[in-house]
């Protein structure tokens, strides 16, 4: 169910379910922030509970509520007084946000849940690439299998499956050729192997053509960002360049194209 639908249903609904979704962001905000740092540091995300990383005393419940624990603690740890990063509340008020897009964009559908474990999916890997330079594989298989288990419950048509997947070929290959060409001139690594299997996953859920836009976008932000560092982390400014295409993508081609008059 569209949110549109909802509205006409009664308007409570649209709030009631926008409120939930900011919360779920939070929560996952929170969640994938310390998968990422486990992932970073080659711990396990799925077992042990988390601690505080400056005192490793284990943290109970009141300490992990998404941004009240942050603001209640006024920043700091309840049990060394060490301060906490920024981060933590930074993640989890983003990731509400991107959750929140979602549901507006998406509703109530199965079509949420894909672009929900996609989004999740680009946020880690982000959060890891920050870290260490590393595209986890597994971030890139679960947002694969959302992608293809979304189309059993709904099915666009065979075309787009075909054309998605010739784009996400196309982009894997293309950068995979692109990058031994640039590796041999530049004498160091191009781009990275984790970066080039993220433009496979982009390819399947943009297409070719909002493909092509966030190849464009991503390589304006690394440029913009990564001005003057030697090396940077590709997978963040890729990933929102997917996540903006895929929801205000059409807008952006349609704006593009007008302005130049095709």
């Amino acid at each position: 169910m569209s949110v549109t639908e909802m509205m006409e249903l009664a308007p409570w609904m649209v709030v009631y379910f926008a409120v939930l979704a900011f919360i779920l962001g939070t929560v996952f905000g929170s969640f994938l922030n310390c998968a990422a740092y486990r992932i970073s540091r080659k711990q396990s995300f799925l077992k042990g509970r988390s601690i505080c990383p400056k005192c490793n005393h284990e943290l109970h419940a009141p300490d992990l509520v998404p941004i009240f624990s942050f603001l209640f603690s006024k920043g700091k740890c309840r049990y060394c007084g060490e301060k906490i990063s920024i981060r933590y509340p930074i993640t989890e008020v983003v990731f509400g946000a991107v959750v929140l897009i979602t549901f507006f964009y998406d509703g109530v559908s199965v079509l949420f849940l894909r672009d929900f474990l996609f989004a999740c999916c680009l946020f880690s890997l982000s959060l890891v690439d920050l870290e260490i330079f590393e595209i986890p594989d597994g971030t890139l298989i679960i947002a694969t299998l959302a992608w293809a288990l979304a189309l059993l419950f709904s099915f666009t048509g065979w075309s787009y499956i075909i054309e998605h997947i010739l784009a996400s070929a196309a982009f894997e290959i293309g950068f995979l050729v692109i990058s031994l060409i640039l590796d041999k001139v530049l004498g160091k690594e191009s781009l990275g192997g984790g970066d080039i299997k993220l433009f496979f996953v982009v390819g399947l859920y943009l297409g070719f053509v909002a493909g092509m836009f966030c190849v464009i976008l991503a390589a304006v932000l690394g440029l913009i960002f990564g001005r003057g560092k030697e090396k940077i982390p590709f997978g963040p400014f890729i990933s929102v360049a997917a996540w903006v295409m895929m929801f205000f993508g059409t807008p952006l081609v349609q704006w593009y194209l007008g302005l130049i008059q095709l």
